[in-house]
């Protein structure tokens, strides 16, 4: 796969500072790293978005991952690995990723499951994870960003 853009305005320090300030909110909400980068991969996976399922790996390792876990993320459901915490935030990545054609998106059980393993200031932060990812997801689909390369 090649990227149909030759220039990412890499140079264009407003984008780059707008994304800086979208991490560090998510990052002050308090939820695990490791935690905001399992969330990160399984959106990205859903999407297909192999550009950000390259780096979520890669994140999750540096934040102290285990293979384990991330490779078996995409099973989450039926994987011992999980925590019922961790459970309710795939829960909340998957219903916010998946709209597409009618899909239910966040149901009212997937809301009240995060509501009782995150405060409101942490699931503030995985909807703002989960919303980026779907972002960069969309982005670098839509470029054909390759695994393996950043946009740095």
């Amino acid at each position: 796969m090649e990227n149909r853009l030759k220039n990412k305005n890499t140079n264009n320090p407003d984008l780059w500072t707008a994304i800086q300030h979208l991490h560090k909110a998510i990052a002050a909400g308090g939820v695990d790293p490791k935690l905001l980068t399992l969330v990160h991969l399984r959106a990205s996976q859903i999407n297909s978005c192999s550009a950000c399922v390259y780096a979520a790996v890669a994140g999750g390792r540096k934040a102290g991952e285990t293979d384990e876990r991330l490779h078996n993320v995409a099973a989450w459901r039926e994987a011992p690995f999980y925590t019922d915490a961790e459970r309710a935030a795939l829960a909340l990545a998957e219903g916010a990723t998946r709209l597409q054609d009618g899909a239910e998106g966040v149901t009212d059980e997937i809301w009240e499951e995060a509501n009782a393993h995150f405060t409101e200031e942490e699931i503030g932060a995985l909807n703002l994870e989960i919303a980026l990812t779907n972002f960069f997801n969309r982005l670098n689909r839509t470029v054909k960003e390759p695994a393996g390369r950043t946009w740095g």
